[in-house]
């Protein structure tokens, strides 16, 4: 079902938590992806300079062409959420509506959006933890209850009518 890598898709940003995704996967264990724009900050330059030539690594520019993303999110193993500050992140639910397997960052909006029911991390050694340990099944599993949580709560139409029912 499922390539062997993980892929994150963000702009760079240290409430993205960049640097302790980058960490996890510098030594394995499964490649690793992030779309971003790595020239807009001095974060982003840093660590495209200290991580760039990790060959489990791979960062390319920003990508705006949606099925290309889409492309490259449907056929990766986890995708990779690091968002610690904001709410219902609108990557998130994509990846969500794609019905991958979700890593997010440990914060209550992350837990919101996904019903606590995707993969949770906090540091650098948990999210490592997840991409090691977490087999098959279980990710199998997650990118089913992200999909079934998605088509309940974020169409367009339950958006709609949650915004009738406000006025």
């Amino acid at each position: 079902m499922f390539e062997n890598y993980a892929i994150g898709v963000c702009r760079i940003e240290p409430e993205n938590n960049i640097h302790l995704i980058l960490e996890a996967f510098a030594a394995g264990p499964m490649p690793l992806m992030i779309v971003g724009n790595w020239e807009y900050s001095a974060y982003g330059r840093e660590l495209r300079a200290r991580y760039g030539g990790n060959p489990n690594i791979a960062m390319p520019g920003p990508i705006y062409d949606h099925e290309k993303l889409n492309e490259l999110r449907n056929r990766c193993m986890l995708y990779v959420h690091g968002h610690s500050c904001g709410g219902t992140n609108p990557s998130l639910v994509e990846a969500m509506y794609l019905g991958l397997p979700i890593a997010a960052f440990d914060v209550n909006f992350n837990r919101e959006t996904t019903e606590d029911r995707a993969l949770y991390f906090r540091d650098a050694a948990e999210l490592r933890q997840i991409a090691t340990e977490t087999g098959a099944d279980r990710l199998r599993e997650v990118a089913e209850a992200m999909k079934e949580i998605a088509d309940r709560r974020y169409t367009w139409g339950r958006i709609a009518e949650l915004y009738a029912a406000l006025f």
